[in-house]
């Protein structure tokens, strides 16, 4: 199979199910953005390769699910309505993010302030990936049709998570977080 096909040399692509659209189309733009946040997730994983803190490979394998799980999300959104979706997401899969998040917040310093965003390369890429969610929430919910609402509460969901999975690494890697007002 070669990876160029030459059939959206003139702005279209195909959604599920062979369905042609502007590469302009609601669905293609949250479900690029989905995949624009995978890619961040993964340059932030790259990052923690070589480094070592308590619980890195149960930190890493839940992001292999996080990304598995954000990839069936943007097949979602590339499903027409009224087709049938291969893959759904349900409430396990955003119970799942709740604690994780719930866990890995039990060993960060409450916040008393926001932060900023940034400090080791894979906090802050962790940090652009939650904004790049934020992104793909706001996209998904610009689709006129009906779309699971499930995937609107997992973007919600993630986002979260990658704010926490961003501080705990940056704390595991020795980074002091930097308060708005300093």
């Amino acid at each position: 199979m070669k990876i160029y096909t030459k059939s959206g040399d003139k702005g279209t692509t195909s959604l599920v199910y062979g369905t042609r659209v502007s590469k302009k189309d609601q669905r293609v733009e949250a479900y690029g953005t989905c995949d624009e946040a995978n890619s961040m997730i993964g340059l932030g994983l790259s990052y923690i390769k070589a480094e070592y803190f308590d619980g890195k490979e149960q930190f890493e394998e839940f992001f292999h699910k996080v990304q598995t799980i954000l990839f069936h999300v943007g097949a979602e959104l590339a499903t027409p309505a009224g087709k049938e979706v291969k893959w759904k997401l349900d409430e396990t899969h955003i119970k799942e993010l709740e604690d994780q998040i719930d866990f890995l917040d039990g060993s960060l310093t409450p916040l008393s302030n926001f932060i900023l965003p940034g400090g080791q390369p894979a906090g802050a890429a962790l940090h652009t990936a939650r904004t790049i969610v934020r992104r793909a929430e706001r996209e998904a919910v610009g689709i006129d049709e009906d779309i699971n609402p499930l995937v609107l509460t997992y973007l919600n969901r993630l986002s979260d998570y990658l704010f926490v999975a961003g501080r705990y690494i940056n704390q595991q890697l020795g980074e002091q977080e930097k308060n708005l007002h300093e």
